[in-house]
C-alpha cells in the first residue's frame, strides 16, 4: 500500500450514520429510508441497488443536499453537511452530479458545456480542464458539437466529464445508463469505473440493474422498503446473501426444500449437506431451505441423478438450462453452448457448492 493510499484510509470520503428520510403528504408524513448506516471510502465506488420505491435516490437526493434529514446525519470529508438541526446547501457541498437524461444545455457545445461550473477559474485555466476532460473521455475531436448531434452514449461521457470538471469530491450518478441499449449500457459501465479509478473519484451510482452495480461498484448496498438488505462486494451479495430477499433479488437460483438430520446435515433431493446450524437457529427435525445458482449444478453425463429439460436460453457460450428433478422439484443450470441438449431429454447433473446457503423453510 502506498503512502496516498494509507492517508485515504483515515477517515471515509461520506458516512451516513442512522439516516432516516421521509416525505410529507398532505397532513401525513411517509417514511422512505430508516436507520440507514454505510461508510464510504475515499476513491471507493459504491452502488445503492434495489427494487424501485425502496427509497435509493432519495439517499442520493439527501447527500446531494435536495432531501431534508429527519434523523440521523450525513458527514462528507468529516463535515457535516445534514442532519435534523444543519443543512449545508448543494452548492457548498463540492459534489459533482450525473442525471439520467444527462441534463445537457442544448444550446451550448460539448467543450460550453463540460465548462460550464468552471465560473471561478480563468479562461485560460478553464479552456485547459475542459481539454483534459474531454480527451479523458475520448470526446476531444467533438468539442464544438452540439449536443442533438451526439449519441446516447457520447452524451453521457459529456455529462461525467461536466460532473468531473470541477474536481468534486464526490460523484453522484442516478441511473445514468438506463436510456442505454445493453450492449452500450454494459460497455459503458466498464469505461465509467476505468476512468473514475483512474481520476482516484469517490462516486455512488443509484441502479435497479445488479449487472451495472457489479461491473461498476467495489462494494454494493441493497435496500428494500427503505431498510439496508446487506452492505457488502457483489461476491458476497451473490455467494453469501444473508436473507431471503437478497438471495432471490441477486442472481438467480432456486430454493430447494430438505430436513436437518441429527448430525447436522440437510437432508434433500440432491444429497447430503453440512448445515451450520448456529447459523440459521435451525435444529435437528427442522425443515429448511439450500440456495442453489445456476453455476451450483454441473453437466455431468456419468452422474446418477438425472433432470429433465424443461426449457433453455442460448446465451451465446452458454445455455441457461431449466431443469425438473424426478420428485418435481426445478433447477437452473448454466452448462457450455456445446452441449445442446433437446426439451424433455433426461441428462446427468452433478452439485458442485463452494458456499452452501441454508435459511430457515418459509412453509
Amino acid at each position: 500500500m502506498n503512502r496516498a493510499d494509507q492517508d485515504d484510509t483515515k477517515f471515509p470520503a461520506l458516512e451516513l450514520e442512522a439516516l432516516t428520510l421521509s416525505y410529507r403528504s398532505g397532513s401525513a408524513t411517509q417514511r422512505v429510508v430508516q436507520d440507514l448506516s454505510i461508510k464510504v471510502n475515499r476513491g471507493e465506488i459504491i452502488s445503492l441497488l434495489g427494487p424501485s420505491g425502496c427509497g435509493k435516490t432519495t439517499v442520493l437526493r439527501a447527500i446531494a443536499g435536495f432531501q431534508p434529514v429527519q434523523s440521523g446525519r450525513i458527514v462528507l470529508m468529516q463535515r457535516e453537511v445534514s442532519s435534523p438541526t444543519v443543512h449545508v446547501p448543494p452548492e457548498r457541498r463540492k459534489i459533482g452530479m450525473v442525471f439520467q437524461d444527462y441534463a445537457l444545455f442544448p444550446h451550448l457545445d460539448v467543450a460550453d458545456n463540460v465548462g460550464f461550473g468552471l465560473h471561478a477559474m480563468t479562461a485560460a485555466e478553464r479552456q485547459h480542464r475542459v481539454a483534459e476532460l474531454l480527451h479523458l473521455v475520448g470526446m476531444a475531436e467533438l468539442a464544438h458539437r452540439s449536443p442533438h448531434e451526439l449519441s446516447g452514449g457520447q452524451q453521457q461521457r459529456v455529462a461525467l466529464a461536466r460532473a468531473l470538471a470541477p474536481r468534486p469530491e464526490l460523484l453522484l450518478m442516478d441511473e445514468p445508463f438506463s436510456n442505454l441499449d445493453v450492449e452500450l449500457r454494459e460497455r459503458l459501465a466498464i469505461e465509467v469505473r476505468d476512468l473514475l479509478k483512474e481520476t482516484g473519484t469517490t462516486a455512488i451510482i443509484v441502479t435497479h440493474d445488479q449487472h451495472e452495480a457489479f461491473a461498476v461498484a467495489d462494494r454494493i448496498a441493497v435496500l428494500a422498503e427503505g431498510h439496508l438488505q446487506q452492505w457488502g462486494t457483489a461476491m458476497d451479495l451473490y455467494h453469501r446473501p444473508v436473507n431471503r430477499f437478497v438471495a432471490d433479488f441477486i442472481g438467480e437460483g432456486v430454493m430447494i426444500s430438505g430436513v436437518v438430520d441429527a448430525q447436522g446435515y440437510l437432508i434433500n433431493v440432491l444429497g447430503k449437506f453440512p448445515c451450520e446450524l448456529s447459523d440459521v437457529a435451525l435444529k435437528a427435525g427442522d425443515r429448511a431451505e439450500m440456495l442453489v445458482r445456476p453455476d451450483d449444478i454441473q453437466h455431468d453425463d456419468d452422474s446418477p441423478l438425472k433432470a429433465r429439460v424443461v426449457s433453455k436460453a442460448f446465451r451465446g457460450a452458454q445455455f441457461l438450462y431449466t431443469l425438473a428433478l424426478p420428485a418435481g422439484q426445478h433447477l437452473v443450470s448454466l452448462v457450455p453452448s456445446h452441449h445442446d441438449h433437446a426439451i424433455d431429454e433426461l441428462i446427468g447433473i452433478r452439485m458442485e457448492i463452494d458456499h452452501v446457503i441454508f435459511f430457515p423453510s418459509a412453509e
